[in-house]
């Protein structure tokens, strides 16, 4: 049998090319998934006699005991010295993670603050085929049930709510910060359908606060029309890691829920666009961490974001 032509130097030299570049991206990942940043925004959102409000948004940290380098760098966030402090979950990525996060967060468990949990906070990740993150919903289907929580997630939020952080897990409170009175309302994860929209209820529902504010950890268009519709000013959001592996110039190509990819991270509006009337600001975190068996991001820089709210631009509001 006679033997196949060989291939063209110009074919060869593309596949070579090809696998370079290909390891060149894939190093890269695993560089800038390390790259923490803390990104900084003005939201004006407060009222006309209101001072400016230092809120630090954090989320999706995804902790393994191991993260020496991270641990470090959340410790070091307590030098920014917010005015409050908002966590939207998925702080664990391990059994015993729990002290790790609590360690990490301790300077900033000195300030005020509200959180949610997200589907990593509960359970543990697991290898999954990284092409289910291309469906429109990823979540996982099983006519039995969820399997039994096997993260501390409970817990965690004990010793949150215990340091003086307001719980938002379907629940509404209240918060004072510098003076101004905001009023607070949040959901359980919406990606493991725990959300229940909390009703309103006498002093909690905030009657005297001048804003509103909305905390979800995946942010669903059912839950943000909830927020908008209960008057939120503002919602905090995370889950969708920006995308975590985005096309540069393009960006992200998913978000793991029903959120548009043009809203994957950072502040825009919701529901309309940018200076339509009546919208809310919803800011999402593409968050600093990663699943474990998937440590990379790429176009897509871990970071948390300090948002100063400063006073609304009409006179009217």
């Amino acid at each position: 049998m006679p033997s196949p032509p060989p291939l063209p130097r110009i074919a060869l030299a593309g596949a070579g090319a090809a696998t370079a570049l290909g390891l060149g991206a894939l190093g890269w990942s695993l560089l800038e998934a390390k790259a923490y940043t803390v990104r900084q925004v003005r939201v004006p959102v407060l009222p006309p006699t209101a001072p400016e409000i230092r809120v630090l948004h954090l989320s999706d940290l995804h902790l393994l005991p191991r993260q020496r380098h991270t641990i470090a760098w959340l410790r070091a966030l307590g030098e920014l010295e917010p005015d409050l402090v908002i966590n939207t979950g998925d702080n664990m990525a391990h059994r015993r993670a729990m002290p790790t996060v609590l360690h990490a967060l301790e300077p900033l468990l000195e300030r005020p603050g509200a959180f949610v949990m997200g589907s990593n906070d509960y359970y543990a990740p697991q290898m999954k085929n990284p092409a289910r993150y291309l469906l429109r919903d990823a979540r996982r289907t099983d006519a039995e049930g969820p399997p039994p929580e096997d993260l501390p997630g409970r817990e965690l939020g004990r010793a949150f709510a215990a340091a003086g952080w307001r719980d938002l897990t379907n629940r509404r409170d209240t918060l004072s910060v510098r003076g101004v009175p905001f009023a607070l309302v949040g959901v359980d994860d919406p990606h493991l359908d725990r959300d229940r929209f909390p009703a309103a209820d006498g002093g909690a529902s905030g009657g005297d606060a001048v804003v509103r504010l909305g905390v979800a950890h995946a942010p669903y268009q059912r839950v943000l029309n909830a927020m908008h519709a209960d008057g939120c000013g503002m919602i905090f959001a995370g889950h969708t890691h920006g995308g975590q592996l985005c096309v540069p110039g393009y960006g992200a190509l998913v978000t793991n829920c029903d959120l548009d990819t043009g809203r994957a991270s950072g502040l825009s509006e919701w529901p309309g666009a940018a200076g339509e009337p009546g919208s809310a600001w919803l800011h999402v975190s593409n968050g600093i961490g990663t699943s474990p068996f998937t440590p990379v991001r790429l176009a897509c820089r871990p970071s948390v974001t300090l948002l100063t709210l400063t006073r609304r631009t009409d006179p009217n509001a």
